[in-house]
């Protein structure tokens, strides 16, 4: 740890794990619901549960990301963050906003529109929130002394992800457009801005785990960046087969959607190169793992997985199935999840000073975690062919073929078992590591910049404009 402000991190990263530990609970209440042991339904129907556990998920992304922003822009800006005291009333009001939304999910305050559920009011609290948040980082960026590629495509995709929240916030009469521009929150984010983020902490990562130069990691970034606004943006319109809108997105949305595994395949590209271009031994393999391991898993749960059903042909038989939540569960681990998990596996011995990411039980919470996921997603995949053969080529009755594939659900409670065992000893190392301390500021050079002896005038950082 270079920069004491850096600490503040630590906090948004035990919010991070608690808010996960909650989506993990609801999602079992839902798994329990599906085989008939739907024994919380008067005090939690599966509705609540559904927009608690989605909800959840993206609460703790977002407070991953901010955390992960404030430890890396002040090594980015080689300056202590402006103002440490209002980081950490954005993360009591981020988590007061989460705890408030929740809170009224299990007693139907909530707007309706799926992943959106948020009531309007909290909406604006949202907004202040972020606000803040940018105001901290972009500013201590200005400040700072200097502004390389990784520190802006960072902030650039957290700023353009508050930008397009503000679509979702928007009031319309007719539904139509209401879905239509109720995508351009849920999949501008998640495969749109959200990349970019991604992009930013996985070469960030890189820099510090592999010491590849940083000007070539950072060239690779602005491949990234053209992959996906060339591909995600439009790429929106495979959401608009079906809502009613005009038969050009057919065609707009099929093609752009067949691009958008290029963006993810050029992050798994350029990770594992990356990794196998560096010199540098880094000790902290953990982080590593959790590093090369986002960057091919959301190739597969992102890139394939959401390029095989997402083609007008296809999509008009998946559409809404289990196939869809297959596919979301993997791009969102692989994509988003893990990446979090991989800066908090990097900065916590920096934070702490405590040198614990080499240990059995760091490897055993990758493993279990990653084979847990996998099974899941298999689980859902075959149960969601099954669904649409059933459904839409014999037309069963929609809860018939709930029946039928009641067995997949069972076997995916089990993979769920194995997930959680992994997820959960990955908690328990986190709490282990302890809180951060000032005495990891004198133990930070052995854990030097950009992993190579330190000198300031061998950086090749600055943003060419």
């Amino acid at each position: 740890m270079k920069y004491k402000s850096q600490k503040v991190a630590y906090w948004f990263f035990a919010l991070c794990m608690l808010l996960f530990s909650l989506q993990i609970v609801y999602g079992f209440i839902m798994g329990f619901a599906r085989i008939g042991f739907d024994v919380f339904h008067d005090f939690i129907p599966f509705n609540a549960a559904r927009a608690v556990h989605t909800n959840l998920l993206v609460v703790w992304l977002l407070s991953g990301f901010m955390g992960a922003a404030y430890y890396i822009i002040p090594e980015e800006a080689q300056r202590e963050l402006v103002s440490v005291k209002l980081a950490y009333v954005q993360l009591i009001s981020l988590a007061l906003v989460g705890v408030a939304a929740i809170t009224g999910y299990h007693f139907n305050i909530w707007e309706g529109r799926k992943f959106l559920e948020i009531p309007r009011e909290l909406d604006f609290l949202v907004v202040i929130n972020v606000l803040l948040f940018l105001g901290i980082i972009i500013t201590t960026l200005y400040k700072g002394k200097r502004k390389t590629t990784t520190a802006m495509v960072l902030v650039m995709g957290l700023f353009f992800a508050a930008l397009l929240y503000i679509p979702g916030m928007i009031w319309f009469d007719s539904q139509v457009t209401d879905s239509f521009f109720r995508w351009w929150v849920v999949h501008l984010w998640v495969e749109g801005v959200w990349e970019l983020i991604m992009g930013g902490i996985l070469a960030f990562l890189l820099i510090k785990l592999t010491g590849v130069d940083r000007e070539v990691i950072e060239k690779w970034l602005y491949v990234i960046v053209g992959l996906t606004f060339l591909s995600g943006i439009l790429g929106t319109g495979h959401h608009y087969y079906y809502i009613g809108v005009n038969k050009i997105w057919l065609i707009v949305g099929g093609i752009f959607s067949a691009l958008e595994p290029l963006a993810f395949l050029a992050m798994a590209l350029f990770a594992v190169y990356m990794y196998r271009k560096g010199e540098k031994n880094h000790p902290n393999k953990i982080a590593l793992f959790w590093t090369i391991g986002a960057s091919i898993v959301s190739f597969i749960g992102a890139g394939l997985l959401g390029f095989a059903h997402t083609l007008p042909q296809t999509n008009i038989y998946t559409h809404g199935t289990l196939v869809t939540a297959m596919h979301g569960h993997y791009a969102f681990w692989g994509a988003y999840a893990m990446i979090v998990l991989a800066i908090i596996s990097y900065s916590m011995p920096n934070m702490t000073g405590r040198k614990r990411h080499n240990n059995t039980a760091g490897h055993l919470a990758f493993w279990l975690s990653n084979i847990g996921m996998l099974g899941m997603v298999t689980a859902m995949g075959v149960a969601g062919v099954v669904q649409v053969y059933l459904e839409r080529k014999l037309k069963m009755d929609f809860m018939k073929v709930q029946d039928e594939v009641e067995v997949h659900f069972a076997v995916m409670l089990i993979c769920a078992s194995l997930f959680t065992t992994g997820i959960g000893i990955y908690i328990y190392e986190f709490i282990k590591y302890g809180r951060p301390t000032d005495e990891a500021l004198e133990k930070s050079g052995n854990d030097d910049i950009e992993g190579k002896p330190k000198d300031e005038n061998s950086d090749k950082e600055l943003v060419r404009m």
